[in-house]
This record gives C-alpha cells, sequence and structure tokens, in this order.
C-alpha cells in the first residue's frame, strides 16, 4: 500500500470503561487497556503521524437514551425513520467528567465530536445516520492522509462505522483489533467479518502495522 498514514481513536471516554465505572462501560476497558491504547497512540505519533481523536458528545434529551422515551429500559429498541434504535443509558453527556477522553489530550491533532444534535444517531465520526457531515474528511484531507489506522471504542459500533465510511471515502482502513473493544462478543464478531467483507484490513496486533510504517 502506499499513501500517508494516519490515526483514530475512538471514543476512549469515561462513560465507556470499567475503568470510571461508566454507565455504557465495556467488557475489557480497565485501567491497563486505557493505558495500552494511550501508549500505541503516543507510540504512533512518536512515529510523525497524524493522530485524531473521536468524542461522543451528547446532549442530555438524546433520541439514545431510553429516558428520552417514557416506559423504555436501556438496551430496548424503537423504530424511528424506519430505523432500528437501540436505547443506551444516558452516557458521555456534553460537559460531564465521564464524556472527557481519558488519554492525553496533547496526542491528537483534533477531536472530532459526534452525536451532538438530539434527533441523530451518529455511530460513525465522518457523519450523522441522515449523512449530515462531520469535520472528519476535512481534517484528513488537510493533512494529506489517504489511509488510516483506527481502533477504541466500541469495535461494533462507532470503530465500524467510521471504518465503513472511511472506506466508502476511498480511505485505506486499518482496525487494530488488540486496541479495541466491543458491547458483546456476538456483535464484535459480526463487526469484524462485515468490516472484512467491505474491505477494512483487520489485524490482531499494532507490531504489523508498524512493521509496515517502518519499512
Amino acid at each position: 500500500m502506499t499513501g500517508k498514514w494516519g490515526v483514530i481513536v475512538t471514543d476512549i471516554q469515561g462513560d465507556f470503561t470499567e475503568w470510571k465505572k461508566g454507565s455504557l462501560a465495556v467488557a475489557g476497558s480497565d485501567e491497563s487497556y486505557v493505558t495500552s491504547v494511550e501508549r500505541a497512540t503516543r507510540r504512533l505519533k512518536e512515529l510523525g503521524l497524524p493522530i485524531f481523536g473521536t468524542q461522543d458528545w451528547h446532549p442530555p434529551n438524546h433520541v439514545s437514551f431510553h429516558t428520552s422515551h417514557p416506559g423504555k429500559k436501556p438496551f430496548d429498541t424503537i423504530e424511528i425513520r424506519d430505523k432500528t434504535q437501540a436505547l443506551w443509558p444516558p452516557h458521555c453527556v456534553q460537559g460531564t467528567e465521564n464524556a472527557r477522553i481519558l488519554i492525553d489530550n496533547n496526542l491528537f491533532l483534533a477531536v472530532v465530536r459526534k452525536a451532538q444534535d438530539p434527533a441523530l444517531e451518529s455511530y460513525s465520526a465522518f457523519q450523522d445516520e441522515v449523512g449530515h457531515k462531520t469535520e472528519m474528511e476535512t481534517v484528513l484531507r488537510i493533512n494529506g492522509v489517504d489511509r488510516f489506522i483506527i481502533y477504541g471504542i466500541a469495535t461494533d459500533y462507532c470503530v465500524k462505522a467510521t471504518a465503513l465510511d472511511g472506506r466508502a471515502e476511498g480511505y485505506e482502513v486499518t482496525v487494530v483489533e488488540d486496541l479495541c473493544r466491543g458491547v458483546s462478543a456476538e456483535t464484535t464478531a459480526a463487526a469484524l467479518a462485515e468490516m472484512r467483507e467491505k474491505g477494512v484490513r483487520v489485524t490482531p496486533f499494532l507490531d504489523e502495522i508498524l512493521r509496515e510504517i517502518t519499512a
């Protein structure tokens, strides 16, 4: 492969981690996991790669919160605009402690916030569910990035959606599985299979990519 590498670190926020007792913590997201993500990200930055973060940044009345739908419980589903919407516990609410990114923010050239519209879901860092674009593609293009490494939380939601949208925009995309955590084993396996099927490269460990970058 040719072209300039970039890195997208997805949603390493308190509410998604067991370490911070988050409201939507995924399995395996303890302090050691966050430390490993920070260490890997620092290593990539030291190699000169531009690093971009993503951050869920929900208003308190977001459509994905079960509390926005009287009588509904976390993990229920509803139909909105002919789509099935999973309902989550309130999480990553704008300005709250557990919405903060847990790794050193100085590592990031830019942080793209998503899911700020209360009426729209947005797992992808490129766009929301109806196609409103974020600044992600702009910052990648400005920095000459045409292929990126992606990892973070959650494999089966925001990592998958961002990776697939990146492929659709013409980027070469590599997911580092060891640096991701998913909501469930079943949906994570399905997400990895779908990403592979649609042209996303999935590698178990960062070292495989490091050898390629430094060759």
